[in-house]
């Protein structure tokens, strides 16, 4: 026999407690949940959470899971379907492929969460969803360089100014773009990506002017070889997205803005699969039948291309805060 002494599993368990610094007196009391005692047991064991705003969205996540589950009388065997669906989704997520970004953006949360947070002056360039596809890898060009190399599309020149919501000029912002390819693929669908390609950062000049050469982007499925995919098409929809060029804009003294231009004609322009176009960034291009042009901008093919003019409007963080104020005061 051990020679010991027999500790109570009481004792033995609160010096359990006391190694692992768990105060004892600050728990609450809880035993035998039920339907209804469950969800204000969760809030007690969570009441001593110091961070008043993590306890706060903790507290209302909790609610709305609780009600669901009660509203639903969802089964074990469908939660347990749902928690293999966010382990598979987790599963297919690496440097770069966010497939929970895609999860997000294909419920519509990516777009209300942007709405929310990205509120602007009525004259400022809207907002949009990043998406899941944007990496960090992109390259530094100079004004009139080219995203995309050769064989990735029709060639299509992007131009115009990043300005205030003054009018005014600015200068030293980097513009960072991406798209796909003709196949409607990001650089990063293909297994044998060696670097960046259909996106770039260039920089406005002193007059606020940017230009790059790019390809005419085509809409495209959001990828169905992952369970968001498959949960689309379960849900009887379309895997689509309007054909678009994204835009991460980036200046000191403003806001970031991030958005993308979506063109006018395409056929998923108004069923978006991620619900991410507003009418104000829907844009139309212009055919330059000029072939000197044409050569002139760098092509190696004496060609027709399309020419899209854009204007950006980067507004200040105490704009942003009053335009906040102003439209939804209760979230100011």
């Amino acid at each position: 026999m051990s020679n010991e002494k027999f500790v109570e599993p009481a004792i033995l368990a609160r010096r359990v407690a006391e190694q692992h610094g768990v105060d004892l007196s600050k728990l609450p009391k809880i035993l035998d949940m039920s339907a209804e005692s469950i969800t204000p047991n969760v809030h007690a064991i969570n009441a001593n959470c110091p961070d008043e705003r993590l306890k706060f969205i903790f507290k209302n996540l909790v609610d709305h899971l609780h009600d669901f589950v009660r509203e639903t009388s969802i089964t074990t065997e469908e939660w347990m379907t749902a928690i293999q669906f966010l382990t598979e989704t987790g599963k297919m997520c690496s440097d770069i492929r966010q497939e929970f970004i895609l999860l997000s953006d294909v419920v519509g949360v990516s777009t209300l969460v942007d709405t929310l947070n990205n509120v602007k002056p009525p004259n400022a360039t809207e907002t949009t969803v990043l998406g899941p596809f944007h990496t960090e890898d992109a390259k530094d060009l100079e004004n009139g360089a080219t995203i995309a190399s050769e064989g990735k599309g029709d060639y299509m020149f992007v131009t115009g100014k990043v300005m205030d919501t003054k009018g005014n000029p600015i200068a030293g912002a980097v513009l960072d773009a991406w798209e796909t390819d003709e196949t409607g693929l990001y650089d990063t669908q293909y297994s044998d990506r060696d670097g960046p390609d259909c996106r770039g950062k260039v920089t406005s000049a002193a007059d606020g002017s940017y230009s790059f050469r790019a390809v005419i982007p085509v809409p495209y499925a959001i990828p169905s070889d992952g369970p968001v995919g498959k949960l689309i098409e379960r849900l009887g929809r379309h895997v689509f997205r309007p054909a678009h060029l994204h835009f991460k804009i980036e200046a000191p003294g403003y806001e970031k803005l991030v958005t993308a231009l979506y063109f006018k004609g395409d056929p998923y322009i108004t069923s978006d699969a991620v619900f991410g176009v507003r009418t104000s960034l829907i844009v139309e291009t212009e055919t330059i039948t000029d072939t000197s042009l044409t050569l002139a901008r760098g092509f190696q093919r004496a060609e027709p291309h399309a020419e899209l003019k854009q204007d950006f409007i980067l507004a200040t963080p105490g704009e942003c805060a009053e335009a906040r104020k102003r439209t939804m005061p209760a979230l100011a």
